[in-house]
């Protein structure tokens, strides 16, 4: 299940797209099947599936702590899959993973596996288009979505070249450093949205930052989609399954709530 079919029935009711990312196997395998089913069940369009990593570029606090406790608790790549076929089906699942996992993996056999557990395609933070032609040949001979970044420091050749190579949605880098809750919205995110809708007729997602209903409706005005991670993450760091299982609803709940109308 690709993201198309997603974004197209948003953009019919008027409004972005909610994206949750949570890690697999965070806390564990089990635990982040139930939490991702969860954040389905209250409202996200999209999920986005972190590979837990010892050594992260991208991710803030929140990620590393979530990651550090699923790798603490045995997590290893093909656990990836059995949360993915655990999940899929219901909404499009995407994986967001630094680049040097998959090579180890072996880039045909990820295809092969993701797409063999109906997984839509990979986020890539780390690899850029110029050097992406392995992925490029295995992502069209498996029909799974590519989605690489840009973000406000990205040249207009740059943004071209980046939603040229892509395909699903563009991811907006809202901010130049890591993920986490911040206090507002970026102020650079507008015009970074406006610059690559120049570009490109993809949707666009904006990443980093939001973590309630009211920045999800600021976001949401101008995005195709509005992505959402350590804020979930936050939900179910230092607290048990059940009391994290109702704060991650009530959140999710509340964030679809804000992309449906931040376009009123």
């Amino acid at each position: 299940m690709n993201v198309q079919s997603a974004f197209a029935a948003c953009k019919a009711e008027g409004r972005a797209a909610l994206v949750g990312y949570l890690p697999a196997g965070f806390p564990t395998v089990a635990d982040s099947i139930a939490a991702i089913d969860t954040m389905i069940d209250s409202g996200v369009d999209i999920v986005e599936i972190g590979m837990p990593y010892t050594d992260p570029v991208m991710d803030g606090p929140a990620i590393q702590r979530a990651a550090q406790q699923a790798l603490d608790n045995g997590f290893r790549t093909k656990d990836l899959f059995e949360v993915l076929d655990a999940v899929s089906g219901r909404v499009p699942i995407l994986v967001m993973t630094y680049w040097n996992l998959v090579e180890r993996y072996g880039v045909r056999r990820f295809g092969h596996d993701l797409a063999g557990c109906g997984g839509a395609g990979l986020i890539t933070p780390d690899l850029i288009p110029e050097e992406a032609q392995e992925w490029m040949a295995v992502s069209d001979g498996y029909d799974l979505d590519r989605v690489f970044l840009v973000a406000p420091s990205s040249t207009d050749a740059r943004l071209r070249s980046t939603c040229e190579a892509s395909r699903g949605f563009v991811y907006a880098q809202s901010i130049m450093g890591v993920t986490g809750v911040r206090a507002g919205t970026s102020s650079a995110a507008p015009e970074l949205v406006r610059r690559t809708r120049e570009v490109t007729d993809l949707p666009i997602g904006v990443g980093l930052g939001v973590r309630d209903g009211a920045q999800a409706a600021e976001v949401g005005a101008f995005a195709d989609a509005v992505i959402v991670g350590s804020a979930f993450i936050n939900c179910l760091l230092d607290t048990d399954s059940a009391t994290g299982g109702k704060k991650l609803a009530a959140l999710t709940s509340d964030l679809a709530a804000g992309v449906r109308s931040g376009r009123d």
